[in-house]
């Protein structure tokens, strides 16, 4: 698609022609994709970024200026979400785990190991149920808290963490454990 095209077709959409936008998914669908899975190495995460910067980028499109090229501005939008995707991402901070005393040392070792390795397991959830489970367990909010902050009903907060709990049943037991062996 070469730049005149790409600027009718953008007329036209800003004309309130919206089919015409499925043709610019069309064509930079996969860059935009690839951006965002190089930058995340999460397919998931990758496929959702995308379909998030084109619905900004439809959302925005009025304020799109048609002298310049669409796929930079794309581009530039899909760079700011990965940015913040990605600074969202950054591993849970988990509580220390502190000796008391009279603890044993290799008990307050496996316990260090124990909470690093949930951690991990974590990391590897979705970002929407890792912070509905974040929220839940570690800030011990109540479901209408974590509703109000993640802008879903108390229903969608409760489903989200569960599904989280779920999520993360099914990557601790196909993983080994912090000793080594194989959980579940």
């Amino acid at each position: 698609m070469d730049q005149t095209e790409e600027r009718e077709i953008i007329e036209a959409i800003q004309g309130g022609d919206i089919q015409g936008y499925a043709l610019l998914v069309e064509q930079y669908g996969s860059a935009v994709f690839n951006l965002a899975f190089r930058m995340t190495g999460s397919r998931q995460d990758a496929d959702d970024l995308a379909q998030e910067t084109f619905l900004r980028a439809f959302t925005f499109l009025s304020r799109f200026d048609r002298q310049r090229r669409f796929f930079p501005w794309l581009y530039t939008i899909a760079l700011n979400l990965i940015r913040k995707h990605l600074k969202k991402k950054r591993e849970i901070p988990m509580e220390p785990v502190v000796a008391e005393p009279g603890d044993d040392p290799e008990q307050t070792l496996t316990r260090i190991q124990e909470a690093r390795w949930l951690s991990l397991h974590l990391d590897r959830l979705p970002v929407h149920l890792r912070e509905a489970v974040v929220l839940r367990y570690y800030e011990d909010l109540p479901f209408e808290e974590i509703a109000d902050i993640t802008g879903v009903s108390t229903s969608g907060a409760k489903m989200r963490v569960y599904r989280g709990l779920e999520r993360l049943r099914v990557l601790i037991s196909e993983d080994e454990g912090p000793d080594g062996r194989a959980e579940g």
